[in-house]
């Protein structure tokens, strides 16, 4: 897979590259991870990528010439060019899996008051991390590159990711390690049981009682398996005694 971030500030991504799990993954080729800094295509004669709203107001506004000639550049058969707004879509784990399949992924940091209204024919997806505004986009082009990347096959052990939050669309169980008792907090007798059929269970029921605690909301339009179904009715009822 490859990763385009376009930026006028390719620095942003350089502590990125170089740690910990990324770091090795481009070591080891599984992805290729690239700037290109969309400064490099204006046309204008002092090297401006901005100017100011038509019609007046505050800030200033990416011009549309320098990023369409970008992408125009860089784009490649299969690629899919997503820019980073909190107009778009809401980023979630369902997203990351279909970037994951993408052969080139192409985010676009957005920065200033916005973007020309015309740059959004040249892009395929519009992107939000959630109700709010950074700065600029390159923090949440970092979090959808990390989420789409430890995904990719050999980045990580699968098994390391199958049971994380929002994977199974439930939240993920709670979990322990040594010492086996802290200050009177011990680790459920289950776990150190070895009983793998019990372990299992418990670490379902603890992920549908997280999930309806904390994110009712993933539970609504779910699909519960009959195991679920009997495990989610005696969560109930344990809560109304």
């Amino acid at each position: 897979m490859r990763i385009t971030m376009l930026t006028l500030f390719p620095e942003y991504f350089d502590s990125f590259r170089t740690t910990s799990i990324i770091k090795r993954a481009l070591e080891r080729e599984l992805v290729t991870f690239e700037t290109v800094n969309f400064r490099d295509y204006t046309l204008d004669k002092h090297n401006k990528v901005d100017d100011t709203p038509c019609g007046g107001g505050q800030g200033m506004l990416l011009s549309v010439q320098p990023i369409a000639d970008c992408l125009k550049a860089i784009r490649t058969p299969g690629s899919l060019v997503v820019m980073m707004t909190p107009q778009g879509r809401t980023f979630n784990q369902q997203t990351a899996h279909e970037f994951a399949d993408i052969s080139h992924l192409i985010i676009l940091c957005g920065h200033y008051e916005g973007f020309d209204e015309r740059i959004r024919s040249y892009v395929d997806m519009e992107v939000s991390l959630g109700d709010f505004v950074l700065t600029g986009g390159e923090a949440a082009a970092v979090v959808i590159a990390d989420a789409v990347m430890r995904l990719l096959p050999g980045v990580i052990l699968e098994d390391s990711h199958a049971d994380d939050s929002f994977e199974n669309g439930l939240l993920e169980y709670p979990q322990y390690t040594r010492p086996i008792e802290f200050e009177g907090k011990t680790v459920p007798e289950v776990l150190m049981s070895g009983h793998h059929a019990n372990i299992r269970k418990w670490r379902l029921e603890q992920s549908l009682r997280r999930t309806m605690e904390k994110r009712p909301d993933l539970l609504e339009n779910r699909t519960f398996t009959k195991e679920e179904q009997k495990l989610m009715k005696q969560i109930q009822e344990t809560d109304e005694e």
